[in-house]
């Protein structure tokens, strides 16, 4: 994560982060970090589970312990939410993400799969190809591919006259 916001820093890039609660818990220094580089944090579940196969409660259990990691970084438990291993809420998961505090759900329209390691040019590839003004681009954290992606697509973007923003900046 050190290395990502590196990159994007070098690159003047801010983003959402949606931390996954478990990871968030036991990396607190680098929340802190990116929300000092000027990132914004969001909720992305406690433990990175299949939400949309679970139980109303359990649905808001991921979510809400999620919520308190986010604010014990931050102080407040963010504006967004993204549900984990699905790319559309269910009214479940809006429901339940409602009654923990977030009345929106966040998706993405761009999606490089960087998370199978496909390598830097593919992640380069695939989401310049994709990415569109108001694009939401889901990528992930923890895998070098992506750390190695950011500055060609921070060039490539650049290059359209487009820039990575926070979610709150875009729907601002």
């Amino acid at each position: 994560m050190t290395a990502l916001l590196d990159e994007l820093k070098r690159g003047g890039a801010r983003v959402t982060v949606l931390a996954v609660g478990t990871w968030l818990a036991a990396n607190a220094d680098l929340g802190r970090r990116l929300l000092a580089d000027g990132h914004e944090l969001g909720n992305h579940t406690q433990h990175h589970a299949d939400i949309k196969t679970m139980k109303p409660q359990l649905a808001y259990a991921e979510i809400s312990a999620c919520a308190e990691a986010v604010r014990a970084v931050a102080g407040s438990i963010g504006r967004w939410f993204r549900p984990s291993q699905t790319q559309y809420a269910t009214p479940t998961i809006k429901s339940a993400a409602r009654r923990a505090g977030y009345p929106t759900c966040l998706s993405y329209d761009v999606d490089p799969r960087d998370f199978t390691d496909p390598g830097p040019s593919a992640i380069v590839s695939a989401t310049l190809a994709a990415a569109r003004p108001g694009s939401i681009v889901s990528l992930h954290c923890g895998h070098e591919g992506t750390v190695a992606a950011i500055a060609p697509i921070l060039t490539g973007l650049r290059a359209r006259n487009l820039r990575p923003v926070t979610a709150s900046d875009l729907f601002a």
